[in-house]
């Protein structure tokens, strides 16, 4: 935030304290960051992608970030000074980070570059899910939101708990790899996964073997554990289930919410949905 003098600062979860002369006004951020600042009242002059992403916006990360106009710029480590220069420059770019040093999406000397500073908030399990949307909240007062539109967080969680203890089913959170391969969600990685847990979700167990997010295994080892609902990830760099365990119900999963209320309330309400 600005200080008497008018200079601006912020310190992002890398711990990096970062200023400028004014509050920056035109901000340049990762997909998934870029649709949380929305959310929470700051509208991006444009956004990129991961490595993960193509040339075209991938419609599940979007969140609102295509009805507002708001310019994809393909994937961040493709990205050169010229092309946002072209944009009429940037103030701010907003990345995620992982694991507490490393912007996720971005090639951090893109910043150099620029002369602009670039700030990284954590959506890692270092963090629970509350703490990272305040951090995103955060930054978005910083930058001079006043919050978005309101969202009842309480009322959702409340919901989804009462629909979780009534189903009593079991969930597996999945994302495809092709007709061989599945990535199964360890929950305890996934803030949002955890939070769930937290409510009364009840997941299955992916089991021992080596990955600290996900388990890599086949079809059948997904079909052994008789989830009641599959949790999918729906993103377009996901490959659709492969096999569906019998009588398990599917439901889609974007493992790059917004970090913002509204978001989130969205999630818990279509999962309570999915449960009932």
């Amino acid at each position: 935030m600005a200080d008497a003098a008018g200079t601006w600062g912020f310190t992002d979860d890398r711990g990096a304290a970062l200023a400028a002369e004014r509050r920056p006004e035109r901000v340049v951020a990762y997909v998934r960051a870029g649709a949380a600042l929305l959310d929470l009242g700051v509208r991006p002059v444009a956004v990129y992608g991961s490595g993960h992403d193509g040339d075209a916006l991938d419609p599940v990360k979007s969140g609102g970030l295509a009805a507002a106009g708001v310019p994809y710029l393909g994937p961040g480590r493709t990205l050169d000074e010229e092309r946002i220069r072209a944009l009429g420059g940037a103030d701010l770019l907003v990345d995620v980070t992982y694991d507490g040093k490393s912007p996720y999406a971005l090639d951090e000397a893109l910043a150099d570059r620029l002369g602009v500073p670039l700030t990284a908030l954590s959506v890692g399990n270092d963090l629970p899910l509350p703490a990272i949307v305040g951090r995103f909240a955060e930054l978005a007062g910083a930058l001079g939101a006043s919050g978005g539109s309101p969202a009842r967080v309480a009322d959702a969680e409340a919901a989804l708990r009462a629909a979780a203890a009534r189903a009593d089913l079991t969930v597996l959170a999945l994302s495809g790899a092709g007709p061989e391969q599945v990535h199964l969600a360890r929950p305890h990685a996934w803030p949002e996964l955890a939070r769930l847990a937290e409510l009364g979700v009840r997941f299955a167990d992916p089991g021992q073997g080596p990955g600290a997010s996900w388990l890599t295994t086949d079809w059948q080892h997904a079909v052994a554990l008789a989830p009641d609902l599959v949790l999918f990830d729906s993103r377009a760099n996901a490959v659709p289930p492969h096999t569906v365990p019998p009588g398990a119900r599917l439901t889609p999963w974007n493992p790059e919410t917004p970090p913002s209320p509204a978001a989130y309330v969205r999630f818990f309400q279509d999962l309570a949905a999915a449960l009932g």
